[in-house]
Parts: C-alpha cells; sequence; structure tokens
C-alpha cells in the first residue's frame, strides 16, 4: 500500500524537520510503536500508511506498558527537544517553543512554558481568567507538582508532547503514535493530554501505564497541572471556546497544590 504524505505548505520553516525528528527520537527505545518516517523534505513528510482498526481494551493497556517504557527511556532535560526549532500545534497555525534544556521541572513548565503561553492570551482570558491562571502557574512554580502526589522528584521522560486521543492511530499492531512535539518532559504530561478530550478505554491505558511504572494511588489528580499547557495552547490555537475550561482547570490545579501542602 502507498506512503502516507503529509503536506505543510504554510508551516514554519522547521517545522517539518521536527516532526520527523521527534518520531525518530520516540522510536527509539522500541518501547511503543511510532509511524516510520520514509521520506523527510522541506515541506512534506512520507510516512509509513497506517492500517486502521478498532480500538480494543487490550490494545489499550499495551499501549499504557508501552507509553512507560517510553518515558523511562528518559530526555537529555527537561524542555530539550530532538530539533531546533520546535513546536506545538497543528501545521496550519503552530508556535514555536523553548527547547533550551533545564535541570529544574518548574523552570521548565512554569516559565518556559506556561507563563509566556497565559501572557500571550491575557486578553483572550480576560482580568480574572488571566488572575487565575497566573496564580497555578505560581503555585506549579513553587514546586507542588514537581514529583508526583507531592512524592519525590521526577526527572526528564521521553514524551510525546500532544498526545490527545488524535494523535493516536489504533493499528493491527497497536496504538501507534503521531503527529508528536517530543521533548524531554514530566511523565504526566503524556497522561494528562490523553484525558484533555478523553481516550478509548482510558482507564485501561492508566491501567497498564500503572502496571508497568506503578504511581501513587491519587496521581490522577495531578493531571490539571499537566493539562493546562495544552488548554492555554487551544485559547491560543482557537480562541474563547476554551476559556472556562482552562480557568476552571488552573482552579484544580491550586486546589490540589492546597491539598498537597496540608
Amino acid at each position: 500500500m502507498s506512503d502516507f504524505v503529509k503536506t505543510a505548505e504554510n508551516a514554519p520553516q522547521g517545522y517539518i524537520a521536527a516532526e520527523a525528528a521527534g518520531l525518530r527520537w520516540l522510536a527509539e527505545p522500541q518501547a511503543v510503536p511510532v509511524v516510520e518516517v520514509r521520506d523527510e523534505q522541506k515541506r512534506a513528510l512520507t510516512l509509513a500508511h497506517l492500517e486502521s482498526v478498532a480500538p480494543t481494551a487490550e490494545a489499550a493497556h499495551e499501549l499504557g506498558r508501552g507509553l512507560a517504557r517510553l518515558h523511562d527511556a528518559g530526555a537529555p532535560g527537561f524542555g530539550w527537544a530532538p530539533a531546533d526549532p520546535a513546536f506545538f500545534g497543528p501545521a496550519a497555525g503552530p508556535f514555536p517553543v523553548q527547547t533550551a534544556p533545564r535541570e529544574e521541572f518548574v523552570d521548565y513548565w512554569a516559565e518556559d512554558r506556561l507563563r509566556p503561553l497565559a501572557d500571550a492570551v491575557t486578553r483572550v482570558l480576560g482580568a480574572d481568567g488571566h488572575d487565575t491562571v497566573d496564580e497555578a502557574i505560581d503555585v506549579i512554580a513553587d514546586g507542588a507538582f514537581d514529583g508526583i502526589s507531592g512524592q519525590g522528584v521526577e526527572q526528564p521522560a521521553r514524551v510525546h508532547g500532544d498526545l490527545w486521543s488524535g494523535n493516536l492511530l489504533w493499528t493491527p499492531q497497536g496504538a501507534t503514535l503521531i503527529d508528536p512535539a517530543a521533548h524531554g518532559g514530566h511523565r504526566l504530561e503524556d497522561l494528562a493530554m490523553l484525558s484533555l478530550f478523553g481516550a478509548p478505554f482510558l482507564e485501561e491505558i492508566f491501567a497498564g501505564y500503572e502496571a508497568e511504572h506503578p504511581l501513587p494511588g491519587d496521581w490522577e489528580r495531578d493531571l490539571p497541572a499537566h493539562v493546562l499547557f495544552g488548554l492555554l495552547a487551544h485559547v491560543k490555537l482557537f480562541g474563547e471556546a476554551y476559556i472556562d475550561r482552562t480557568v476552571a482547570t488552573a482552579e484544580a490545579v491550586i486546589a490540589r497544590a492546597e491539598q498537597l501542602g496540608s
């Protein structure tokens, strides 16, 4: 069957190169299926054709296990990306992200990712909304989510970076990763993005992950801190339809930090 050619005529320079490098980097550990890069050009990316099948609980469980193995493969630093420049968002209108590696999660997440993006959408969020988001970023910057459920300190994980359900293809070989924004990040980033719009058999994915890499019992309560970037990105890319959910997520971040600190 013929390959799939993804074109990006209006994408910024380096967009295709970043996606190709991200796919290759995610494929290196052979932890989870990743679509194969067949050819890379300035404005087009040729990928192996993938046959689509219906998702199953078994495939979802194995995806969770594979994601845990992928994350455990590690990264050179928080925010590091396998290509520079790097981007987040669709080819029609992505925005660049910092790629300088950070040793501390808080510096990367609060100062390189969240705060610049929140400031860029201040007018859309409105004064009250921005204040709430800013308060959530402050509690993240204070270190409440450096670990998981207030325990330990996470090391940089090898993450897909934009793992909403649309960037999974269910194939005969298992759930396969496509369209990454790959970088070194916190392992909960990918799990949070899967929860953003709901992935098929999400609880089975989580169960598979925990079978491979056990997590504290209330770890899912940390997810708002790790999905906030994705929501702010949606505000930037798609506008005010995502404001209410973004502000509610920021409020959940603040409440979780208070719980962890009590």
